[in-house]
């Protein structure tokens, strides 16, 4: 008696890869979602986190190469922003 599918059962295969495009589809709009907020608050660590999670993503081969590309220019422009505001003010952290 056997209670488990076999290993080599080609419906395991195709889910795991929908999975795996679904993870990626998620980090891209992760990445989009946390680089747009980046640009208000916490800038320093999001713009970061946004580059990795659309790196991640692309590489994964999301569906959602649009949403992954926006959030790597939008955590590029989180560091920019923060440098910007760091050679104004001349300080390590930014206020309003």
């Amino acid at each position: 008696m056997q209670l488990t599918a076999p290993a080599n059962s080609s419906s395991s295969t195709t889910s795991s890869r929908r999975t795996g495009t679904r993870d990626a589809d998620g980090m891209a709009v992760a990445s989009f979602i946390l680089g747009l907020l980046g640009l208000l608050v916490l800038n320093v660590f999001l713009g970061p986190v946004a580059i990795a999670l659309a790196t991640v993503a692309l590489w994964r081969g999301t569906a959602r190469r649009g949403r992954a590309f926006l959030g790597l220019g939008l955590g590029v422009a989180d560091l920019l922003v923060l440098v910007t505001v760091m050679q104004m003010d001349s300080t390590v952290s930014w206020s309003f």
